[in-house]
Formats: C-alpha cells, structure tokens, sequence
C-alpha cells in the first residue's frame, strides 16, 4: 500500500529522472533469481543525488510517523537500505540500526548491528521490495532479538501477488513511498514509454516468474 498518491507519482517520476528505474521491454534485464523483466531497480542510486535523497528521507519520516506513531528505533536492511535508512533516523532524531542477511561468521556473530533492546518499538526501512522474502527474513531476526516491529517502509514495490501473501503470513503491514502502478501511470503521461511498450509491462507483471521464458518442446 502506498502512503500517498502524490507522494507515489512523484517518487516515481524522481526514480525514473536519475535512471534509478530502467524500463527495457526490448531488451530485458535478468534478475538474480533468474526471472526475466523488463524493469530495473537499482535505488542506491538515490544517494548519489542530494535534492532526492533529502526528498526521500522527509518523505518517509513524515509518512512512518504519521502511520506508524514515532518508533524507539528504525531499523535498515543490508546493503540496498543502510543509507537511507540512517538518514531517516537522523531526521527523526532516533537510533539506527541495520539487518544482516544473515549472522556473521566471526566475532560476536551478530545479525542485527547496533543498540537494539527487547521490547522497542522498530520501522524497518527497505529500498526495494519484490517477493518480500529477504525483507521479511530481516524482520524475523529483528523480532528473534526481542523488538517490537510497527511495520516496514519501503521505497519502491512491484506489488506482486507473492508479496501481498508473504506480508499478510508475516502479519505485517507494508507502506511504500511508490509502487509499479504508479510508476506505470506516470511513464505513460510523462512519454518515458509508448503504449506498446507499457502493455509488455503490464504483461510482464502479471506472470513475472515465467515471463520472457522460451519455451521447450
């Protein structure tokens, strides 16, 4: 879901300026997980450009608080979210933490880095939200140390189906700054794509999985 609709074209149009969202239907990307797609993602570039890294930080400390109430802590997950993450706690004058994938293999072989104390109330920060699993991994070691999470705030989703189901499982509830909806929308109105290319886009989203696959007899 997002915060709001003004704030979901806008984002989107802001994304789409710095090349931090490529649209592609000719030529698709390949994702890590092997799915084919004709959009890319890449949000840390966000942080390269201070007027929207700045746009992005009060964006999400005005909607998380006004969604959520003011947290004890916000929490980034590694590595895409760290950056911004850190900003918004700063503007909201809170504590930082972030999310391992995973515990460290060394040392005190934390998964969770920084001052977190059981029973504090915590906002994950995500950049980018596809299927939901990693995100969600990081909200179980958050709760596995004992805080309370209030919800996650994310930049950007793709609002696939498997999302939805995974968040709902997890009972917990996503808010983003802007979604494909959105950004598809304003392509159109803004002729970043031709009606052509927004129907392989619109195609892709409904069966991502399998989408751009050739297939064997």
């Amino acid at each position: 879901m997002i915060f709001n609709k003004d704030t979901a074209e806008k984002t989107a149009e802001l994304l789409l300026q710095i090349n931090a969202i490529k649209l592609n239907p000719e030529n698709s990307f390949t994702w890590a997980s092997g799915w084919k797609s004709p959009i890319y993602c890449d949000n840390r570039l966000i942080l390269s450009f201070p007027a929207i890294r700045n746009y992005v930080r009060d964006e999400f400390a005005k909607h998380i608080e006004k969604q959520f109430g003011k947290p004890d802590v916000i929490a980034g997950v590694a590595t895409g979210a760290i950056g911004i993450g850190m900003l918004v706690a700063e503007a909201m004058g809170l504590p930082f933490v972030y999310v391992r994938p995973e515990p460290k293999k060394h040392g005190r072989q934390n998964q969770v880095e920084g001052f977190l104390q059981k029973g504090q109330n915590v906002v994950v920060v995500e950049d980018l939200i596809s299927t939901g699993n990693s995100s969600l991994l990081a909200v179980e070691a958050l709760r596995a140390a004992g805080a309370n999470i209030k919800g996650m705030a994310a930049i950007f989703t793709y609002g696939f189906d498997v999302a939805e189901e995974n968040f709902k499982n997890a009972k917990l509830d996503l808010y983003t700054l802007s979604n494909y909806q959105n950004l598809l929308n304003l392509a159109v109105a803004k002729k970043y794509i031709t009606e052509k290319e927004e129907s392989t886009l619109r195609e892709w989203s409904v069966t991502p999985s399998t989408w751009g696959q050739v297939e064997t007899k």
